[in-house]
């Protein structure tokens, strides 16, 4: 496919204002991709083409729509090589990496095309009429989730196909039966204009309405800020920094008219290692979480940055073989210049600190992030507030609480998170159960026995968690749960068969399962 470096509005191309380059080669001259940067008039045509197109998508039905997702696989799938190729260019990722990526954009993608099959997700809700009801007649009431509109999705600069531009925010989205204006990620541009154009082109073999995703450029924050105060655009899917994540939804709820922000904003995650098991495993357990933090130069959302134990014998042992289990891992070079920069001044800062005790870097090359850790006293930990916040990177922080009442007390101290693991063995359960308790209001995802790097994508996966880990910890960005951000309830009441939507009917042409009266059945009404 060639690459235009112009903005993709519906069908057509478009040009912006200014110019970036990827760090990918063009060609054998060594000449660079350049792109220009997205205008807020370019947003506003997307913006305008998407309401246009929202008339007619909204009510194509669920079959078409499942057209439309397999095509998406399917032009996928035809440029792998390609994309791959690309994407190791301008992201540093590993070919083997970069291919399961591609997988799992594919699988998330199939998710969503079998829960549309289903039908039930859509939630439908009947209270059927009884006119002979005293005082007042009942009325015939049912409701059913309908899609909010056109929506803006932000994408990651560590997943350039899962998180980015044919990724679970966009699938989730359309397959919510709502048109898509893309911000791609200046990390990766070619990479996002080659999926984009794979987006646009499955749209036109399936007749989608022209505008159904447009796709805009930009290393500059401008079209960003455009699209989020756009007042065509209802809804606004995010994943990167907190400080990114923080700004649109301060622009979002500043709009005369205020949307939903659904950012992910990155997480410590942090690890409780409870006594017995570490006293069992301690070995076991250092290899593993040594090998979570620096897998992918530390570059996950769900990366170990903090790891918690009680002072011991065996928290001695742990900490010894973490600091030899760390000398060996390798660094590497980091998915841009802008995030190797924030590490570097991270760990910077962190060396600077009076309270930490640099417990051991690893290896690596010049320009790439080498890995470290901390440890540092749990009475120091809970004082510095800085300490709980995310530095991007292969870095743990490792935490030596006196006992189980700090190690407790620093578990109620620390900020929403994505995930938390407890290590424990089933004496620490029983003796833990505090712990536990207090860590269901402070992640999305809990876990016990397993580092928390690996997402999977399932209808029960959560990937989200209380503020500052989102901007809404009732929703989730993985899994097929993911589809409700982009939906409202509507209800209609006294409404003729013939103007109800397929899935309220009485006769359930569909056979989705539906509350009818209180009780979930797939049978009609007679």
């Amino acid at each position: 496919m060639k690459i235009t470096g112009k903005q993709i509005i519906g069908y057509a191309n478009q040009s912006g204002a200014g110019s970036f380059k990827s760090v990918a080669i063009a060609d054998n001259n060594s000449a660079p991709y350049f792109f220009e940067e997205g205008t807020a008039a370019n947003v506003d045509e997307a913006a305008r083409k998407a309401t246009e197109a929202f008339k007619v998508y909204k009510l194509i039905p669920t079959t078409v729509r499942v057209k439309f997702l397999e095509a998406i696989t399917s032009e996928i799938n035809s440029i792998r090589e390609v994309l791959v190729a690309m994407a190791q260019q301008e992201t540093h990722l590993p070919q083997p990496r970069l291919n399961g990526e591609i997988d799992r954009t594919i699988n998330q993608i199939n998710l969503f095309v079998n829960l549309l099959k289903e039908g039930s997700w859509v939630n439908a809700i009947i209270d059927t009429a009884n006119p002979q009801r005293q005082p007042l007649p009942k009325p015939h009431i049912c409701q059913m989730l309908k899609p909010l509109g056109v929506t803006a999705i932000f994408g990651a600069s560590n997943f350039p196909f899962a998180f980015s531009v044919a990724g679970g925010d966009t699938i989730s989205a359309l397959a919510a039966g709502c048109p898509v204006i893309y911000k791609a990620h200046f990390g990766h541009p070619v990479t996002s204009e080659l999926v984009g154009n794979c987006i646009a082109e499955a749209a036109k073999k399936t007749g989608m309405p022209d505008g159904v995703f447009s796709l805009i450029q930009g290393k500059t924050t401008e079209s960003g800020k455009a699209l989020v105060t756009h007042p065509l655009v209802k809804a606004v899917g995010f994943t990167g920094s907190l400080a990114g994540g923080k700004a649109l939804f301060d622009l979002a709820v500043k709009r005369d008219e205020p949307i939903p922000v659904y950012a992910e904003m990155g997480s410590v995650n942090p690890v409780f290692l409870l006594p017995d098991k570490l006293e069992d495993e301690a070995v076991t357990i250092a290899k593993t979480l040594v090998a979570s933090n620096t897998m992918g130069v530390g570059q996950f959302c769900t990366n170990p940055g903090i790891i918690l134990m009680m002072r011991s014998p065996a928290s001695e042992e742990f900490l010894a073989q973490y600091e030899t289990a760390l000398a060996e891992a390798a660094g590497g070079k980091m998915l841009t210049d802008v995030i190797a920069g924030s590490y570097d001044k991270g760990i910077k800062q962190l060396k600077s600190l009076q309270s930490l005790k640099l417990l051991c870097s690893g290896a690596g090359e010049e320009n790439t992030a080498i890995p470290h850790a901390f440890v540092v006293s749990g009475e120091d930990f809970i004082k510095d507030k800085t300490l709980f916040e995310e530095h991007f990177g292969p870095v743990a922080i490792l935490v030596i609480a006196d006992d189980t009442k700090q190690l407790t007390e620093i578990a109620e101290t620390i900020p929403g998170q994505l995930t938390a693991s407890v290590w424990a063995n089933q004496n620490d359960v029983t003796e833990f159960e505090d712990l536990f308790n207090i860590l269901e209001e402070k992640a999305g995802r809990i876990m016990i026995n397993n580092a928390p790097t690996g997402v999977e994508v399932t209808h029960a996966m959560i990937h989200g968690g209380p503020f500052p880990a989102t901007t809404d910890s009732r929703t989730t960005s993985v899994g097929s749960q993911a589809i409700y951000r982009f939906t409202r309830p509507v209800c209609f009441q006294n409404y003729p068969q013939q103007l109800l939507p397929a899935e309220l009917q009485n006769d359930n042409p569909l056979g989705i399962w539906r509350k009818v009266d209180g009780e979930m059945t797939k049978n009609g009404i007679a």
